[in-house]
């Protein structure tokens, strides 16, 4: 596999293109999604196969290296749910707001203690010719009780990550998110395996 001079990005998610692509900044040059491409199922079993399945409709739509990722938020006292489902947990149209009401409801009445969990990315870069980058970031944490701060996106408001002295994601600014963040450590392992390229 070659190092790619511009790659597709395989997401939607303005949220997330625009995370990426701080991230990927001065490693390559990040490409848009077309417009005009259909939604793709992820129905894989694990993120990397979700992530995977993103990455090859892109490439097969475009002819061009293509990056995508998936994310999923695993909750110790739900067995590790909602895993892949984190984007749909509140059902297939939720929205964040959604996602992080049912989060809080499941949860309501579980102390501190017991509402550990982690955010896991699975980055992945596929090339047309089927070479693949694959990248791992986790960050472990917990759920708070209640949505604090408004930066960020999705689960941010409640997910509170080690170290950060209580304060979720949705209270740190873009540069102290991402120096810990799980997208922020798999896209800089994905950084590290392309400069060996």
């Amino acid at each position: 596999m070659r190092r790619p001079d511009r790659v597709v990005m395989a997401s939607a998610n303005p949220d997330k293109v625009a995370e990426i692509a701080a991230l990927m900044r001065g490693v390559v040059e990040i490409l848009p999604r077309p417009a005009d491409l259909p939604d793709v199922v992820e129905d894989a079993d694990t993120l990397e196969g979700n992530a995977r399945l993103k990455a090859v409709a892109v490439t097969e739509a475009t002819g061009l290296p293509s990056v995508a990722d998936d994310t999923g938020l695993e909750i110790d006292h739900l067995d590790g749910a909602p895993g892949v489902h984190t984007a749909r947990f509140a059902g297939a149209t939720a929205t964040y707001a959604d996602n992080v009401a049912k989060t809080l409801a499941v949860l309501r009445g579980v102390p501190i203690a017991e509402r550990t969990a982690r955010f896991r990315t699975v980055a992945l870069l596929r090339d047309p010719d089927g070479g693949e980058l694959v990248a791992h970031g986790v960050i472990e944490g917990w759920i708070a009780l209640s949505p604090v701060g408004a930066a960020g996106f999705g689960y941010d408001p409640v997910f509170v990550p080690e170290g950060s002295r209580g304060a979720t994601f949705a209270q740190m600014d873009p540069v102290a998110k991402h120096a810990v963040s799980h997208r922020g450590r798999a896209f800089r392992e994905l950084r590290r395996q392309l400069s060996l390229l």
